[in-house]
């Protein structure tokens, strides 16, 4: 990850100065504020303000005031009822705003989750970096054979090298002549926001990403899950620790519930029950495609 001095430096002044409040303070997550947590070779997630914690959640659910009239043991009871009845409202009760240093092919993934407040670097305005994402040799797979969409086995020898070293020098490249036509050195130099036209999608972005708990749930359980793009799910899996600490009771039913849940059809469960009678049911008699089965067997196992 790279931090230049002046950025340490004021994460280190923010750190420095706490204030006192009289609004709702979650411990877990006051030990994230401002600190970057390293994803991928250059890229960064951090915390830059919070609203609300698991009392909030229950709260706003009872219309209550102060903190709830309820145990902390009944408070994650009622967030496990909310949860795994799809109860949303209550979460969007709490707030995050994450900022985030990224490559643009990831920023481009992310910005499809439209239930956030977003506001980018510019490029129009300034220069960017001289960054880029290179994956890691044990990131450098070929095309999956079975999903037009994934990745499959990873390259080796030769091969490898060979593509990591494209990968480098077109991004060196496209760089230089990035610079060579913004430059006023000599010439008028053209307009920045046509010279980013040149920048291929591997080179790093940044913005901020204010999002309520309720979306940011959504948002994690496309992009954490184990089919994700990796180069984004390393970025949910860093935010998912950073919400495990902020609230634990709401996060631990979300992996519950949704993480390691699952929903299944009228047909499906119809099937289920059916084989707890004792029935021999299979995909011929199930009422399911073959794509079908082959999901639900992997949900129970089969």
């Amino acid at each position: 990850m790279s931090l230049s001095p002046e950025q340490q430096a004021e994460i280190d002044a923010q750190r420095s100065a706490p204030t006192p409040t009289l609004r709702t303070v979650a411990p877990g997550i006051e030990a994230h504020l401002y600190s970057a947590i390293p994803v991928l070779d250059h890229g960064f997630v951090r915390v830059i303000d919070y609203m609300g914690d698991d009392a909030a959640i229950c709260q706003a659910a009872r219309v209550s005031y102060g903190k709830g009239t309820k145990s902390v043991q009944n408070d994650a009871g009622l967030i496990r009822y909310l949860m795994r009845h799809w109860h949303s409202t209550p979460f969007e009760m709490c707030e995050i705003k994450l900022h985030v240093k990224l490559p643009v092919f990831v920023a481009r993934q992310w910005i499809r989750h439209r239930t956030a407040n977003v506001n980018e670097y510019s490029a129009r305005y300034s220069i960017l970096d001289r960054e880029f994402y290179i994956p890691a040799p044990e990131h450098i797979n070929a095309q999956s054979v079975v999903n037009n969409q994934g990745r499959g086995a990873v390259l080796q020898g030769e091969e490898a090298a060979r593509v990591l070293e494209i990968l480098k020098a077109d991004s060196t490249r496209a760089y230089d002549n990035y610079e060579a036509m913004i430059s006023q050195d000599g010439q008028d130099g053209l307009a920045r926001e046509l010279a980013r036209m040149n920048l291929p999608a591997n080179i790093y972005t940044q913005w901020y990403w204010k999002v309520d708990l309720h979306n940011l749930f959504h948002f994690l359980r496309l992009r954490a899950d184990a089919h994700a793009q990796y180069e984004i799910r390393v970025y949910a899996d860093a935010i998912c620790n950073v919400v495990a600490d902020w609230v634990p009771a709401a996060y631990g039913a979300f992996e519950d519930y949704r993480m390691g849940g699952a929903q299944l059809s009228a047909t499906a469960l119809d099937c289920v029950k059916r084989m707890l009678k004792g029935e021999t049911v299979t995909q011929e008699n199930s009422g399911m495609s073959k794509g079908e089965w082959r999901e639900f067997e992997g949900v129970i196992g089969g």
